[in-house]
């Protein structure tokens, strides 16, 4: 069987070889033509199609230590998949020994310390789906299918992101397969220079198979959902949003979309396919309150449809699922804001009227508060200025319409990145993104990743990621 080397030779891997790894393992181990091996390798950004010598299948920690020490013994390529949905397909590699951690999804819910321990294979609605008995919920994303491995070690941000800060503020402890298979629980006690570099600085250093969450009170029901407008009301509706953004209270998270509208049934059918603008709100605190906060939205112009009423939080975590499926093909430009500027507003509204696909949208989240009272430093996601993201989100459905729709999203982007604070969102950036967007991402954080990754990885077994490499 052909494999890939850590320097990208190729080598052959005889099948008493392979066997010796699987003789080890619980889980499964997959290799080309096996059933479950496409399905294990296959990751939610369809433009992504690589093909792994190996796929393991590990069902717990034990697993991950055996196919690091195998991979290192034999000299070979490493890629690790949690959820798979990192646009880049940082999870796969062709060639490589991908350890596939998507089964290992338990989540373990201390009430009393208020942390949740959850294994790396969750998706953010595992996590939700247990803290939500307590009344407790961790600072997750927007889609509830998305990994929380990937989310958290690029910083993580979403609608209780304004209240505690990134994904990554709000984690205390980190159970790490080393680069030399050893196990270690990485916090601010224990391997601080480790856990400093995890939070945030990508999975760049080794493997985590289990996170521990502060939570907080929130829910079980809230206020959130969407209000849509046609397009004809763009401005309008952004400049109310920049207004009720500038003045938000904590509790209040509003993201801006624009888009044609999809075959939604909270949208009249004569409206599908036409182009709209939507205000998607999150008020995370009591919602008696929450119902006059958003007020202004529900009365604001002539809405052509509004879910945003009370419901369970873990719904709303759900919400905007359907937009994100598996399998579509996507590609994105994303950078942060430090304000909303009307002319900007223009550049986002012409953009968004030009978008190639039915399933394409320019996107602004709110972000302020919380991450930007913290050191610059405090980990190396930094960008403690961000107020703002703002994503152009290409997403379609052919091979064909690559080109029509990677063009759209780079000409908006162009257009639109002069009123960039100069930072971008790790985790959005596609997989021909170069070192620039890295140093745009991490900043002057790079230089003291580079250490930490020479004391912890210095052969760089994990460069599968937004590799900063050992000094």
């Amino acid at each position: 069987m052909k494999a890939k080397t850590l320097d990208g030779l190729d080598i052959d891997l005889k099948p008493e070889t392979v066997n010796g790894l699987k003789m080890q393992l619980q889980g499964l181990l997959y290799m080309p033509g096996d059933a479950g091996y496409e399905e294990s390798r296959s990751l939610w950004n369809a433009m992504i199609d690589r093909k792994p010598a190996v796929v393991a299948r590990c069902l717990g920690t034990a697993d991950v230590m055996a196919c690091v020490r195998f991979a290192r013994e034999h000299n070979l390529l490493l890629c690790i998949k949690g959820g798979g949905h990192n646009i880049a397909g940082l999870a796969a590699a062709d060639g490589a020994l991908m350890l596939d951690l998507s089964l290992m999804r338990g989540v373990w819910v201390d009430r009393e310390r208020r942390i949740a321990h959850a294994q790396a294979g969750c998706i953010l609605g595992d996590v939700d789906r247990e803290t939500q008995v307590h009344g407790l919920a961790a600072v997750l994303g927007f889609i509830s299918t998305t990994g929380i491995a990937g989310l958290t070690l690029g910083g993580g941000f979403g609608y209780l992101t304004r209240r505690w800060g990134w994904t990554a503020d709000n984690v205390t402890g980190m159970d790490v397969v080393t680069a030399d298979g050893r196990l270690v629980h990485a916090s601010r006690d224990e391997y601080a220079d480790l856990f400093w570099g995890l939070c945030g600085g990508g999975g760049n250093f080794g493997v985590v198979t289990g996170f521990d969450y502060r939570l907080h009170d929130v829910g079980p029901e809230v206020v959130g959902g969407l209000v849509a407008w046609p397009a004809s009301e763009a401005a309008g509706v952004l400049e109310l949003y920049r207004t009720l953004a500038e003045q938000a209270p904590p509790e209040l998270t509003l993201v801006a979309l624009m888009r044609r509208a999809p075959p939604a049934p909270w949208l009249p059918p004569e409206r599908h396919g036409t182009p709209v603008v939507a205000l998607l709100a999150c008020y995370s605190g009591d919602p008696d309150e929450g119902e006059k906060v958003v007020a202004p939205i529900k009365s604001f112009g002539a809405p052509i449809g509004d879910v945003l009423v009370r419901r369970p939080y873990a719904q709303l975590q759900t919400l905007l699922d359907a937009t994100q499926p598996k399998g579509r093909r996507y590609y994105w430009k994303s950078e942060y804001l430090s304000s909303i500027e009307p002319a900007f507003c223009e550049k986002a509204i012409e953009h968004a009227a030009n978008v190639r696909s039915p399933h394409s949208s320019v996107i602004l989240f709110q972000m302020s508060g919380a991450l930007n009272q913290l050191d610059y430093d405090h980990s190396p996601v930094g960008n403690r200025d961000a107020r703002y993201v703002f994503n152009v989100a290409g997403s379609w459905e052919q091979p064909d319409d690559d080109q029509a729709n990677i063009e759209w999203a780079r000409n908006a982007w162009h257009d639109m990145k002069a009123f960039s604070t100069g930072g971008t969102y790790i985790n959005f950036l596609t997989e021909d993104e170069g070192q620039e967007r890295i140093e745009a991402a991490l900043g002057s954080a790079l230089q003291r990743l580079a250490e930490i990754k020479t004391r912890w990885d210095p052969q760089n077994v994990f460069r599968i990621n937004r590799n900063v490499k050992p000094i």
